[in-house]
């Protein structure tokens, strides 16, 4: 197998390396590129048998899987000089760049019946746990469905979810990180306010959620079933969460959220 990633960045290079380390392709079937040999340089240093280059369309050439993964308006430039590759192998496609549409994508390569996979990561990819969103093209045979995921996998845990979801999980997933810190934030000065050191409140507000996480996990349960565990009547923690809904909490997730989605 030849797998070839064009684009070394952020959400490429985590790829690249956490792939390396995983069992669905080994790292002498990865081959790189990118405009910054800095950047190549570093993955080298990090898996010696990744292959780097930044040449792009020799990067492409005669791979079975291509990973786009470049910022959206660098996506079509990008088809367009390694279409010749694509267009003698026909790999598997996986895009990796919010906005860009399965309909979008067969524009730039002539309308060509390309077997495309939509994928958005958020940045836990960088540590092998991202929730990755996943959509298929119609061509995607059922053999690259599967090997697309498992990749994935390897990465935190692939959803495959419709297309015309995908605003709307990348808000949930993608922007929803940045969410997830921004609580952690405001915990972390209440702690504080509260007579705590910011590493103590840190500490405790990381082990917190983690462990809120694995008790979802673990049990299969809905964070109601969890937070009734906690709320003994008339205690302290129903009396914080009923503070907290009168404060906009939960409206103002809400409309974080379809804000992000365009809603």
């Amino acid at each position: 197998m030849k797998l070839a990633i064009i684009g070394a960045g952020n959400m490429g290079g985590a790829v690249a390396r956490g792939l390396a380390t995983g069992s669905v392709v080994k790292a002498a079937e990865i081959y790189v590129s990118d405009h910054s040999q800095q950047i190549l340089d570093g993955i080298a240093a990090d898996v010696p048998a990744i292959h780097t280059s930044m040449d792009n369309l020799s990067t492409a050439t005669d791979a079975n899987i291509v990973i786009v993964a470049v910022k959206p308006w660098l996506v079509q430039p990008v088809m367009e000089e390694i279409y010749p590759a694509l267009h003698k192998s026909n790999p598997l496609i996986i895009c990796i760049a919010a906005g860009i549409t399965f309909e979008m994508l067969d524009k730039m390569l002539a309308g060509e019946k390309f077997q495309i996979v939509r994928v958005i990561p958020n940045t836990a990819i960088a540590i092998k746990q991202s929730p990755t969103l996943m959509s298929f093209n119609a061509n995607v045979e059922e053999a690259n469905k599967t090997l697309s995921k498992a990749m994935f996998d390897e990465l935190g845990q692939a959803i495959v979810i419709e297309e015309r979801l995908m605003a709307a999980g990348t808000a949930v997933t993608s922007c929803g990180i940045a969410y997830a810190f921004e609580y952690i934030k405001a915990a972390m000065q209440g702690a504080i306010e509260l007579g705590f050191y910011p590493h103590v409140a840190k500490s405790m507000i990381d082990q917190t959620i983690l462990g809120a996480v694995g008790l979802l996990e673990k049990n299969g349960t809905n964070p109601d079933t969890e937070i009734y565990k906690v709320c003994t009547p008339g205690g302290i923690t129903i009396k914080g969460l009923n503070e907290m809904t009168k404060e906009g909490f939960d409206h103002a997730v809400i409309a974080g959220l379809k804000k992000s989605a365009g809603v």
